[in-house]
C-alpha cells in the first residue's frame, strides 16, 4: 500500500487525484511548499502552482541530472558563469542555464508532484525542466523530497529578458493514482461531460481516438482566403522581455503558414512552428488534462513542450463546449516532415482531481481560454 500524506492536510484516506487550488493554498500554508517570499494568491492556479525564478541564473557547459548527487554538487563542475536576474538579465539562444526557484519543496510520503512550462513557455520556444537533488529523471519529483527546485532553461528560437519572480513553469502535487484509462475517457466523453468538440458539436463516438490518452489533430483548414494555419518563428530576430505582455508586433518574430491547397504543409528541420489543433478540448471543472510529447516512433517531430490544462480550460457550464483549441509547439527533426489536416500529433492524458477546484480556468485573469490563434500574450493581437 503506497504511504498517505500527512502533514497536516487533512486528506482523506485513499486519496488519489491532483490537488486542487484550495488544497494546493492549504499545502502553502502548511509548509510543504515553502518560500522567502509570499506566495501570491495569482500563483495558485486550479490545479497547479506557478513557479518563479530567484535571484541568480548559472550559464551551463550542458545539461546535466545529478543522479546520486546534489544539483550544488555538479555545478561546481559544470557553471561557466553566474548572471543576476534581480534587475533582469539576457539568456542567450541554444545556451543552457541553471535558475535555483524562489520555492522549494517538504513532501510527505504519499505525496509526490510534478512539473511543466507554462503555455506561455512553450509558445516562445523556451525549453524548460525542474531538476531536484538526487534525481534520475526531469519534472518528476518523488513523494518525500525536501529540498530546492531548479529550472534548466534553453531559449530555441530567440533572445529573450527574465528576472526574479518571472514564472515560466508550474507544479502539481499529486496524491496516489488518478489516472483515467482510456475505457474512463471514452466514458466521460460519450456519458458525462463531452472532452473535444468539433466546432459546436462533440467529437463523434466513432472519430475518438484513445491510446494511453485523447489524441489530438492537427487544423490546416486555414482561417482566411490565404489558409493562414500558423507561424514558424524568424531567425535573428530582436530581445524578447518576458515581463512584457502584448508589447511585440508578431511580424518581427514570426513568418506567417500557408497550407497548400490539399491542407498539408511541410516542416523544415529544426524550425519552430505554433499551430493549433483541429478539436476544441474542454476540460470539465473535476479534471485536469496534461499534453505529453508525441512518439517519436511515430513520425520525426515533437509536438508541445507546454503540458498543463487546468480544470475549466474551454469549458462552459451547461453545455461543456464547444472547447478552446490548443495550441501546439511543432518541430522536426533531421528530415523535412509533411503534415496533413487532420493528422493526429499529441496526446491528452488526464487524471481526477481531489475535489472541483474553488476556481476555474478562464474565471480570472486567462489569457488562453477559447483562444484563436497561438501566439503567446507577449505579442500584439493581430488588428490590434
Amino acid at each position: 500500500m503506497p504511504a498517505e500524506p500527512d502533514a497536516g492536510l487533512g486528506l482523506p484516506a485513499g486519496a488519489a487525484g491532483v490537488l486542487p487550488a484550495q488544497w494546493l493554498r492549504k499545502a502553502c500554508a502548511n509548509g510543504l511548499v515553502r518560500s522567502r517570499w509570499t506566495i501570491d494568491a495569482d500563483s495558485v492556479q486550479p490545479a497547479s502552482l506557478d513557479l518563479r525564478l530567484g535571484e541568480k541564473a548559472y550559464r551551463l557547459q550542458c545539461s546535466f541530472l545529478p543522479e546520486s548527487d546534489r544539483v550544488e554538487d555538479k555545478l561546481a563542475d559544470l557553471a561557466m558563469g553566474e548572471l543576476d536576474l534581480r534587475d533582469g538579465a539576457v539568456l542567450e539562444q541554444n545556451r543552457p542555464y541553471l535558475i535555483p526557484l524562489i520555492e522549494h519543496l517538504e513532501l510527505p510520503e504519499g505525496l509526490a508532484a510534478k512539473a511543466n512550462p507554462k503555455s506561455s513557455t512553450g509558445r516562445l520556444d523556451l525549453f524548460t525542466r525542474v531538476i531536484t537533488d538526487r534525481s534520475y529523471k526531469f519534472d518528476e519529483i518523488p513523494a518525500g523530497y525536501t529540498g530546492t527546485l531548479y529550472l534548466e532553461v534553453v531559449s530555441r528560437s530567440f533572445t529573450v529578458k527574465v528576472q526574479t519572480g518571472l514564472s515560466l513553469n508550474q507544479l502539481r502535487l499529486v496524491a496516489g493514482d488518478g489516472a483515467l484509462s482510456d475505457d474512463d475517457i471514452v466514458n466521460q466523453h460519450c456519458d458525462r461531460s463531452p472532452l473535444v468538440w468539433f466546432a459546436d458539436d462533440p467529437v463523434p463516438a466513432a472519430e475518438l481516438a484513445v491510446s494511453r490518452g485523447l489524441l489530438l489533430s492537427l487544423d490546416l483548414s486555414g482561417e482566411d482566403d490565404r489558409r493562414l494555419v500558423g507561424y514558424r518563428a524568424k531567425k535573428n530576430s530582436q530581445l524578447i522581455d518576458l515581463s512584457k505582455i502584448g508589447h511585440y508586433d508578431a511580424e518581427e518574430f514570426w513568418e506567417p503558414v500557408t497550407a497548400d491547397r490539399r491542407l498539408r504543409i511541410v516542416l523544415e528541420p529544426e524550425e519552430f512552428y505554433l499551430l493549433l489543433s483541429r478539436e476544441g478540448v474542454s476540460v470539465p471543472p473535476d479534471l485536469a488534462a496534461e499534453m505529453t510529447a508525441y512518439d517519436p516512433t511515430s513520425g520525426e517531430l515533437r509536438t508541445h513542450y507546454a503540458g498543463f490544462f487546468d480544470p475549466g480550460f474551454g469549458f462552459r457550464a451547461g453545455t461543456g463546449g464547444p472547447g478552446s483549441r490548443a495550441a501546439l509547439e511543432v518541430r522536426a527533426h533531421d528530415v523535412p516532415f509533411m503534415v496533413e489536416h487532420g493528422q493526429r500529433v499529441c496526446t491528452l492524458t488526464y487524471e481526477r482531481t481531489l475535489e472541483t477546484p474553488d476556481v476555474l480556468y478562464g474565471a480570472t485573469s486567462s489569457h488562453y481560454q477559447f483562444q484563436t490563434q497561438a501566439l503567446s500574450k507577449h505579442f500584439r493581437a493581430r488588428g490590434g
